[in-house]
């Protein structure tokens, strides 16, 4: 199996010179670059970025004095490889208690803050409590642990109000705080160590192994808990047909899925979900109910708590800790952690590009897993530049340009990203004058233009 996944190459007409229009690329008169143009440089390149978060770049945040967050803190980061200097250790918090006043979590929040190493993109919270932050309104702790408490970002004018977008949302960003100033943030939420290793081994597994199975979307008769059924999961198996394996279910018995051993992606809509038991979830499996209090632990008000997921072998889940009033957008949409997931990046990445409005919910899981891995490469092979890449957003048009002798840049050939396949193109080289080299493509926080991803020196 090739590096680059098991999605299929985009190949055909691609891998010979000149027919780039074969795979939406081409660069007019600039793809013909030669002798006739005082020869070819066949030593300029660049680096391409890859997708998914480092262990680097991830911060895990410890209760101190708390015996179990400190357990958690320290297996993580040996699991993981995460920087010594990447465990901060943060003082003052009640373990007992399942909401901090937004005052005292201000001063939490400031006291992480200062003591982040550069470079830091993301955060793990390994206490089991608190878990939401309490002012006017309420805000899951993993959400304002990247925004701040901000009464925005919850229900505090009117319960039937929207709150704050998410910068984040659907985000090409590998780069959160650069591009966003925010940093995702994701609660393990493991009440014993025992959980909590076996959370981190199912992430760990997860890595790289472009597990199979099946994404499971969930129609049930809940009529108030269905309305990501009709705006999100009856288009999905057909969009990810050949790449995916999806099932819509409509309406099955008694509302659940039962007896399934390769769950890989289950979501649906009810207060509780029966029948976990009888599931089997893959490493990397994502999982969530489309309910009112799933993320208000422990006890989800009475509902199923998303720790639940976890406890059942899913690796990440996410609700609302206060009413969120029906708002699909407070949600994952399902289509774009699909989207971000199978192109490379991390479980908190994806999941958290997936929700619109964060402000209410809480993320949990394991942050660094990352079952499909994508890579990036840019090599000269036989007189001509070759891009192999499983990262590139679908429909979306990225280019290879470089830069001539009077300053200008000039594009040698584009490609557009294919939903679930990989493309293999060539490029031809830069003539012998040009100066540098660059990689364009969406920006961090526009899709719609387009920026420099990549440059060489």
């Amino acid at each position: 199996m090739s590096k680059f996944g098991k999605f299929g190459f985009v190949v055909a007409a691609c891998l010979a010179a000149g027919v780039l229009a074969a795979c939406g690329g081409g660069g007019g008169s600039s793809g013909n670059a030669g002798p006739g143009d005082g020869g070819v440089n066949p030593n300029l390149l660049l680096t391409l970025p890859e997708p998914g978060l480092k262990p680097a770049q991830l911060a895990v945040l410890v209760a101190e004095g708390d015996a179990l967050s400190e357990a958690v803190g320290a297996a993580y980061v040996q699991a993981r490889g995460v920087p010594a200097a990447n465990l901060i250790r943060v003082p003052g918090l009640n373990a007992a208690q399942h909401d901090i006043s937004a005052a005292d979590f201000a001063n939490v929040r400031a006291s992480v803050l200062a003591r982040l190493p550069a470079g830091v993109q993301a955060t793990l919270i390994t206490w089991a409590a608190p878990s939401r932050v309490l002012g006017v309104c309420r805000m899951g702790i993993t959400s304002a642990m990247a925004f701040g408490f901000d009464p925005a970002y919850c229900a505090a004018n009117s319960p039937s109000d929207s709150t704050r977008l998410s910068p984040y949302f659907d985000s090409e960003s590998l780069t959160p705080q650069a591009n966003h100033g925010m940093r995702p943030s994701m609660m393990l939420g493991a009440t014993s160590l025992a959980q909590a290793q076996a959370l981190i081994d199912r992430g760990k597994l997860a890595d790289g192994s472009a597990p199979a199975g099946t994404g499971y979307l969930v129609r049930t008769s809940d009529a108030f808990r269905n309305a990501r059924a009709t705006t999100d999961f009856h288009r999905l198996p057909a969009l990810w047909a050949g790449t995916l394996a999806l099932e819509y279910l409509d309406r099955p018995a008694n509302d659940l899925l039962v007896g399934k051993a390769d769950v890989l992606f289950y979501f649906t809509g009810l207060a509780s979900v029966g029948s976990l038991n009888t599931l089997s979830f893959r490493p990397g499996a994502v999982a969530d109910h489309f309910t009112s209090f799933g993320g208000r632990l422990p006890d989800g008000n009475g509902q199923m708590p998303i720790t639940r997921w976890l406890e059942a072998g899913a690796t990440a889940s996410f609700g609302t800790v206060e009413e969120p009033f029906g708002f699909t957008e407070k949600f994952p949409e399902v289509g774009v952690l699909l989207n971000h997931y199978l192109r490379g990046n991390t479980l908190i990445e994806a999941y958290w590009k997936s929700v619109k409005m964060p402000g209410q919910g809480l993320f949990i899981g394991e942050p660094l897993a990352r079952p499909f891995p994508k890579q990036q490469a840019l090599s000269i092979e036989s007189n001509q530049y070759r891009l192999r890449s499983g990262a590139l957003r679908a429909d979306t048009r990225y280019a290879l340009e470089y830069r001539s002798s009077a300053g200008t840049w000039v594009e040698l050939g584009n490609v557009r990203g294919v939903r679930g396949q990989a493309v293999d193109v060539r490029f031809p080289l830069a003539p012998a004058s040009a100066q540098a080299l660059r990689w364009r493509g969406p920006c961090p926080g526009d899709v719609s233009a387009a920026c420099t991803l990549a440059e060489s020196p």
